[in-house]
Parts: C-alpha cells; sequence; structure tokens
C-alpha cells in the first residue's frame, strides 16, 4: 500500500488508485492422486493421501486498474469467489498484491474490528475494545459513544453479551464501531445485510455524512438493494476479472440478468451477457486511453 503524491493532481488526488493489480496464491493440490484402489491398495493410498499435495497457482484477481475519486461511494458486486473479498484486503493494505500496485491518499479502514472484540463481553465493552483497537484513545471513546450506541440502535442491549446477540445486531455493532473513526476510505464488507430497515437508513445517512466529509466508500454485498441505495458507481467482478465499471442501476440491471439466466441453467445466455459487457468496458478503457494520448499532444 503507497501514498498517493498530491503533487502530480492540480485538482486534488482521488482516494484510491488500483494500478494494474494481479494476485495470486499457491495452495496445495490433490490432482493426480490414486484415491481408491489402484496399485499399492489401501495402505498405498493412505500413504499418498498423507504426501504433502502439489502446490498450484490460482488467480483470484486479473489485471485490473481502478481509480476512485472522492466523494464516490463504490460498490463491488459478483458470484461467490469472484474475488470481491480479495480487492477489498488489497485496498486496504491487509494483503500485497502479487503484481502492480494500490495506492491510497490515506489509510483505509475496513469494517472489521471483528477480530477485536470478544463475544463474552458486553457491547459497551466492546465499543470500548474496537475503538482502541482503531486507535482512538479513552477521551474520543467517550465523547462518541452515545453516537455509536445510536447508529447501532441497540438501545439497552449494548449492555449485554455479545454472545446473545443475533447475527444482524452483532453486525449493527461492528458497522458503527468501524464508523465512528471518520475514515477517509471506508471499506464495508458484507456487514449491511441486517434486514433491519431502520438501520439501513441510519447506515446509509452514516456513510452520506463520510461522503460528504470528502472522503469515499467500497461496499461488497450480495444484496442489489444495498448496493442501488448506497452507491454512486458499481463495480462488477466474475472469476478475478473486472466485467463492469459504472453507473449503478445499469450495472446491477445487467448483473441481475446474468444471474437470473444462470439460476434457470441459461448458462450460454448469461455468458453472452457477461461478455458483451466486457468487450463494453475494454472499448471504453480503449476509448479512455485514445482521449488521453490526444491531450497530451496538444
Amino acid at each position: 500500500m503507497g501514498e498517493i503524491d498530491q503533487t502530480l493532481f492540480v485538482d486534488g488526488p482521488p482516494c484510491v488508485v488500483v494500478d494494474k493489480v494481479r494476485m495470486s496464491y499457491k495452495v496445495p493440490s490433490s490432482d493426480g492422486r490414486t484415491t481408491t484402489g489402484g496399485r499399492g491398495g489401501f495402505r498405498g493410498t493412505i500413504r499418498k493421501v498423507l504426501r504433502q499435495s502439489n502446490l498450484v497457482t490460482v488467480s483470484a484477481l486479473k489485471e485490473i486498474s481502478l481509480v476512485v475519486e472522492r466523494g464516490e461511494s463504490v460498490g463491488i458486486i459478483g458470484r461467490n469467489g469472484s474475488g470481491k473479498s480479495t480487492m477489498m484486503k488489497l485496498i486496504s493494505g491487509q494483503a500485497a498484491p502479487t503484481h502492480g500496485a494500490v495506492y491510497a491518499s490515506s489509510t483505509p479502514v475496513l469494517l472489521g474490528v471483528h477480530a477485536a472484540l470478544v463475544p463474552d463481553l458486553s457491547g459497551d465493552q466492546n465499543v470500548v475494545l474496537g475503538c482502541l483497537a482503531m486507535g482512538m484513545d479513552m477521551d474520543q471513546i467517550n465523547e462518541r459513544f452515545d453516537s455509536i450506541v445510536e447508529v447501532s440502535g441497540l438501545d439497552s442491549a449494548i449492555y449485554l453479551p455479545m454472545k446473545s446477540y443475533s447475527s444482524g445486531m452483532a453486525s449493527r455493532l461492528r458497522f458503527a464501531i468501524a464508523a465512528s473513526v471518520n475514515p477517509e476510505i471506508l471499506l464495508v464488507d458484507e456487514a449491511l445485510n441486517t434486514g433491519d430497515a431502520q438501520f439501513n437508513n441510519r447506515s446509509k445517512a452514516r456513510m452520506d455524512e463520510l461522503r460528504a466529509q470528502a472522503g469515499c466508500v467500497f461496499i461488497v454485498s450480495h444484496s442489489l438493494d444495498t448496493i442501488r441505495s448506497m452507491c454512486s458507481r458499481v463495480i462488477w467482478l466474475d472469476k478475478g476479472e473486472l466485467i463492469m465499471d459504472g453507473e449503478t442501476q445499469e450495472t446491477t440491471q445487467l448483473y441481475h440478468e446474468f444471474s437470473s439466466h444462470l439460476s434457470k441453467g441459461n448458462n450460454i445466455s448469461a455468458a453472452k451477457i457477461k461478455d458483451q459487457a466486457r468487450a463494453n468496458l475494454i472499448a471504453t478503457q480503449v476509448l479512455e486511453r485514445a482521449s488521453g494520448r490526444r491531450m497530451e499532444g496538444r
């Protein structure tokens, strides 16, 4: 994770630049083993199972470039295994790309403070713990405690053990803690799908405040309604490839049609939608590069 050189931009730097990023992992594979019968019988099979697996390279993200400006709220959608969470880890700095680089104007905050929370402690104790983990001091925590509870909507339940919370209540608390730090760059990974209409309104209002403070927000969600209500731009990933990067309504509509065809077994129709969206993206990128060259030549 690098910082953006602000002197390169006349009108101020963007919040995040993803520059030709690729991400791959080496994972064990059992390909080629004898799993039943064969030479050596059962004992031979067990010996092979116990041997160290071959390592194979899996591409989590193919080459992707993005520029995200201040005030944008970017939704990231796609099927499971498409690279959404990998993208969030790269932007947040939790992982380094195999190739390329990610630049940010400030340290991104990933809505993932649950790693620092303790189920046996009460909600209010976890507020203190989570805020301390994000670098606040006790004066800052005391100042923001009431607003955190208000955003979470937990009311008196804030004093009950967190292990007694439903998944929705726990998600609301995590969001309220993470959003209390006023980050310039906030990343939200599947934490808003609580089914609570009042909380959705509060969380949307809070993120509108963050965007108004000249920051940007990234949201990963399987809920297209959440994406439509909270995002000004949507990125569609599929099998590690950037398929579409565009206006919210158009992108979510095409993705919905793609998913609908897949669910009905219409794989050819789904592939056509994806291929056309990808072709349009490539054409747009080519035009943008050509336009940039013309501007440089003037």
